[in-house]
């Protein structure tokens, strides 16, 4: 049985605004966010015409019980969309640390979307894509063309931006990770800082270094250490290495 196999990139955010709360509960966002090429693998597989459901196989058990995963909420959703009947057997091997910020749930979303779409030969556009994975996760939409992007609102608008410059990207995560839904909870009640994104957008596309230093940031960043205090003795640990 072929087996589809697909590469499901991690992302990091340059400079992070909340620029409000909406009704609904969601957040509205300004961010910056750069694809890396850290990435966990999905491998994808057609079940017999025996079987009653897929299976989706995740080794990380820190992430919790597949049925509430984003890969499962996705697969149903396309299901729905395509009106197809195919069972498959889902296997993510995890390379991105969860609960990092790194979008990884978010993009497996994505990607398997794309895996199972090719095993089948479904003509799927983005369009589509950005319509099965509405209201999915703040993240997914960027994942569905996966380029460096300025997004705004609950991540739905998203507009391209240039990088000049090649980067390397150095990850440090500690033992505890943050749930997003307790961060954005927290940041509810704090002062947020809030950056200049548009001179991060400008940097990058102008490959100067020393404004990118200057105005990189993430207002979550405050809410965050209130819950993992390592974050800041790795920050302090990172400039005294220079």
């Amino acid at each position: 049985m072929r087996t589809v196999s697909i590469k499901s990139y991690a992302k990091i955010n340059l400079a992070l605004n909340v620029v409000g709360k909406r009704e609904d509960g969601y957040h509205e966002l300004d961010t910056i966010m750069l694809p890396i090429d850290l990435h966990d693998s999905v491998l994808i597989s057609k079940l017999g015409p025996s079987a009653v459901d897929s299976m989706i196989h995740i080794d990380d058990f820190s992430i919790g019980s597949p049925e509430y995963n984003t890969v499962a909420i996705a697969l149903d959703r396309l299901r729905k969309k395509f009106k197809f009947t195919d069972q498959f057997n889902i296997f993510v091997h995890k390379n991105i640390p969860v609960q990092g910020g790194l979008g990884g749930g978010s993009s497996n979303a994505v990607f398997a979307l794309r895996g199972i779409a090719k095993s089948l030969k479904l003509d799927i556009t983005d369009d589509d894509l950005y319509d099965i994975c509405e209201k999915l996760g703040g993240d997914v939409p960027f994942f569905v063309k996966c380029v460096p992007s300025r997004c705004k609102g609950i991540g739905e608008k998203i507009e391209p931006i240039e990088v000049k410059n090649d980067y390397y990207v150095l990850i440090v995560k500690p033992s505890k990770g943050c749930s997003s839904k307790e961060i954005y909870d927290i940041c509810d009640n704090m002062q947020l800082d809030v950056y200049d994104v548009d001179k991060v957008v400008e940097a990058l596309k102008n490959g100067d270094d020393d404004e990118l230093a200057k105005y990189i940031g993430n207002s979550l960043e405050k809410p965050a250490v209130t819950t993992v205090p390592e974050i800041n003795d790795i920050k302090d640990l990172l400039r005294q290495k220079g």
